[in-house]
């Protein structure tokens, strides 16, 4: 049972923004997209009152999962948060690792496979979940390359909704399972994420599904803007130089970087922010290839492949915002090789422990990249993001 003290002051939130055109919609009410521009909506705060009791000493006394920053997640009413005690993750030094690179850094990992489903995606949908419940949602839909469909199958299961789910044919079998396990109603395509969402937009005004595509309504973001929130606290409310984060559909990025600018308006940080390094793998790198190209958004990626699933989006909707992040940043974007991210599993095992996702894997070879180019300076402080857990991914070995 997760306890939450009386104390806490939920529902903060004062509207829902258009990331690209601005335009301010309702935040009491069911949102996918903009009904201006079709762009995601961003939720936002009344940080000045969320400051009155998230404090940095409050949050001594408070419980370790990602609800303890409550007063800026969207929930209004506590008995429709959905927990499985998802979130403060551990935070961890790897200096056996950092010592097989050319230069000396400050080198951790954060690893979100201890999250509930065993991966990130636990966050986001533990916050949509919630939020589905608290707006009268009975079914939930959302197309998948594995984590994301795993993850809503069990926060759905917990809240007592349907979860009707889309995957590739070829998704991880470990995925499929545990959706069918947890009592979703799973779909196989022939086809990548991007057919997978196309049924799922034309299908859900017939079915009644509510529709929980990455960044396809607001919440999400906002589970996932938690790990932010978490590095600063680890670190002593002092951000890291360099974060490297693998990138399908790029809403850890993105909420991070959300985070990072409320953390400064509640007066915990400073304007100085990390480097963000967006990871993907050569047979589909979107991203790298809108960022080498100067380009706001991002084309769709042809013939789409990777063995690391979750990296498999030839097409982000939230992609002027991934761009963005890194461009204000001062970061880049790199693309590696299958055969790079898997060496690099068994790499990141042995030295740590550490039995990491091929997508988080990848950011040890593109960190390596980042060093050639002269990109990351000595003693500086560097984060990978392993975003779940390897033994999901067993084809791959």
């Amino acid at each position: 049972m997760f306890y939450f003290s009386l104390i806490f002051q939920f529902m903060n939130v004062t509207h829902l923004e258009c990331a690209n055109c601005g335009k301010e919609h309702e935040a009491n009410k069911l949102q996918n997209l903009c009904i201006d521009c079709g762009k995601p909506l961003l939720v936002r705060y009344d940080l000045a009152k969320a400051a009155e009791t998230l404090t940095k000493d409050a949050l001594k006394e408070r419980q370790s999962t990602l609800w303890r920053y409550c007063e800026v997640l969207p929930v209004e009413n506590k008995e429709n948060i959905v927990c499985l005690g998802e979130g403060w993750t551990p935070l961890l030094k790897t200096d056996r690792l950092a010592a097989a690179l050319p230069i000396k850094l400050n080198l951790y990992i954060k690893d979100e496979s201890t999250n509930p489903t065993q991966s990130f995606k636990a966050r986001g949908m533990t916050a949509a979940v919630s939020m589905a419940k608290e707006l009268g949602v009975k079914k939930c839909a959302a197309p998948s390359a594995g984590n994301a469909a795993g993850a809503l199958a069990a926060y759905a299961a917990r809240a007592g909704m349907e979860a009707h789910l889309f995957m590739p044919s070829d998704t991880p079998r470990a995925n499929i399972i545990e959706c069918e396990q947890t009592g979703a109603f799973v779909t196989l395509v022939d086809g990548l994420i991007t057919d997978c969402g196309r049924i799922v937009a034309e299908r859900k005004d017939a079915e009644g599904w509510f529709d929980v595509s990455t960044l396809k309504e607001p919440y999400r973001v906002e589970g996932k803007k938690t790990m932010g929130y978490e590095l600063a606290e680890q670190f002593g409310w002092k951000l890291p130089d360099v974060i490297l984060y693998p990138t399908g559909g790029g809403t850890g990025l993105i909420g991070m970087w959300k985070a990072f600018a409320e953390m400064q308006m509640l007066g915990w940080i400073d304007s100085r922010r990390p480097r963000m390094i967006s990871v993907q793998a050569k047979g589909c790198a979107p991203i790298v290839t809108a960022f080498e190209n100067g380009a706001r958004f991002a084309g769709e990626f042809p013939d789409a492949q990777t063995v690391a699933s979750g990296l498999r989006v030839p097409k982000a909707i939230g992609d002027f915002l991934i761009l963005d992040a890194l461009r204000e940043s001062g970061g880049t974007a790199i693309a590696v090789t299958d055969q790079e991210l898997l060496a690099a599993v068994g790499e990141i095992g042995a030295a740590e422990g550490i039995f990491c996702a091929p997508e988080g894997a990848a950011c040890l070879p593109a960190l390596r990249v980042l060093i050639d180019k002269d990109l990351v300076k000595e003693n500086e402080t560097v984060v990978i993001f392993n975003t779940g857990a390897g033994v999901k991914y067993l084809e791959c070995f």
